[in-house]
């Protein structure tokens, strides 16, 4: 029986987790059944294998050509290598592209390489945008659900960024687009009801309140006694983690993110102010079987900025900046291929930056950002494309790189059925007009109506 209220049943565009970040927030497994529901019936037919648990770890190229790529087996340690005429790389961090020695960038680039106004003058490799371990909280009223004390607890707590406005645990943050301090609120299970929150970006942030910013489950949306509680997922100013790059340390950022993650929680039950003038929420408890790992935490870290390829197109800031193209203006590509909105949102990165958050206008996706200037059977497939450290901050979003790897596992058909590469597509105006009309035909938006940025 579907425990929906009658009110949320009938609503075609439903939030389940009525969150103010997104109008779709809900849990993982939601969407991992949506995603299975997709492969199964490939799967079935056997087109399709899907390895999970495993890593790349090593490429064999021949000149402008990878010829192998060797993945690892997390759990065995075994090992298998596959060939194929198109590698498309949708890891996180771009693995494949260090791997296969595909020129990239890294952090930072200086402001004279592309005349960026919020780019720094020198380049800065390790100046990256910091990672969050995400884990997700219910709260039961009277109950003791408080953890061990973190081994880095001391440390953490202590920790006072030079630009934060007090503790990093804590509800007192900059604001992202002014950088001034603003308090948040945090309140468990809020009366409110969910059918009434708004999750419009260009409105409001919706990041003041935390509990409700990223609500993945809303009680409220459901019959009483459906659930005892809603389900919030943590990736908020307190759990961003920034000391460390990811790309190059790996191994010892993620362990210090997991540490600051465990110590929000920690603090969140033994220490936070309450509005009743005590401390400490105990009956907060964290979720493993949403995450689905032993801990809590998510199975992986937040990335929010990869290796990037360095790309026939590179879209830069002047492209996309309301500042500078106006709210109504945005570059037009003739071999655009998608679509996005977002503002450029940098959080801050382990060079020692602040949020940098610029309007920015809607706007697409060219395909030359998805082709490397000389590897010619490599496809992005995320965040790893033509963008610079501060167009990312708007390209990084998930809509965004769901476009971009639709995109690039349709190139990779189209080039394999007519016998053609992707810098022919790209280059060659007959070729790319009828790529682009298979992606009219498949669905895929590659331009914007006359809308404003924000």
């Amino acid at each position: 029986m579907v425990p929906l209220r009658a009110e949320a049943l009938g609503l075609a565009e439903l939030n389940p987790g009525a969150g103010r970040v997104s109008k779709l927030c809900h849990e993982p497994r939601v969407a991992l059944a949506v995603l299975e529901g997709m492969l199964a019936p490939y799967r079935a037919a056997g087109l399709l294998t899907v390895l999970t648990e495993h890593r790349a770890v090593s490429a064999e190229t021949d000149g402008d050509m990878i010829r192998a790529v060797t993945v690892r087996d997390l759990r065995s340690g075994g090992r298998t290598t596959f060939t194929a005429r198109y590698v498309v790389d949708a890891t996180e961090t771009g693995e494949l592209l260090d791997l296969a020695g595909v020129e990239h960038a890294n952090g930072a680039e200086a402001q004279d390489e592309f005349g960026e106004p919020h780019a720094p003058a020198e380049a800065r490799p390790e100046n990256q945008q910091g990672i969050t371990v995400c884990f997700a909280l219910s709260h039961h009223e009277g109950e003791d659900h408080t953890v061990e004390r973190p081994e880095d607890y001391d440390f953490w707590r202590a920790y006072r960024p030079d630009f934060w406005p007090g503790p990093l645990l804590g509800f007192e943050a900059p604001d992202p687009r002014t950088l001034e301090p603003v308090p948040r609120t945090f309140v468990p299970n809020p009366d409110l009801d969910p059918l009434a929150v708004s999750a419009d970006q260009s409105a409001d942030a919706g990041d003041k309140e935390l509990w409700g910013f990223r609500r993945i489950l809303a009680r409220g949306l459901h019959r009483p006694g459906a659930f005892g509680s809603d389900i919030t997922l943590v990736n908020w100013p307190l759990n961003d983690y920034w000391l460390k790059p990811y790309i190059g340390q790996e191994a010892e950022a993620l362990h210090e993110a997991r540490q600051l993650s465990l110590s929000v929680l920690y603090w969140l039950q033994t220490e936070a102010p309450r509005a009743d003038g005590g401390t400490g929420f105990p009956g907060l408890r964290i979720r493993p079987d949403v995450t689905g790992t032993a801990d809590g935490l998510a199975k992986a870290a937040y990335v929010r900025e990869s290796r990037r390829i360095k790309a026939v197109t590179t879209v830069v800031e002047q492209d996309v900046a309301i500042d500078v193209v106006g709210p109504h203006g945005r570059t037009r590509y003739r071999d655009s291929v998608g679509v996005g909105g977002y503002r450029i949102d940098l959080h801050p990165s382990t060079g020692g930056d602040s949020y940098i958050d610029v309007g920015s206008v809607p706007f697409e996706i060219p395909l030359g950002a998805l082709v490397p200037r000389r590897v010619r059977n490599l496809l992005p497939a995320g965040k790893n494309i033509g963008t610079t450290h501060i167009t990312n901050g708007c390209y990084r979003l998930h809509p965004v790189e769901w476009n971009v790897g639709e995109v690039a596992g349709a190139l990779a058909a189209h080039c394999l059925d007519e016998g053609v590469e992707p810098h022919q597509v790209q280059a060659e105006d007959k070729r790319f007009e009828e790529f682009g009309r298979l992606l009219d035909r498949a669905g895929v938006q590659r331009r914007w109506p006359d809308v404003r940025g924000y």
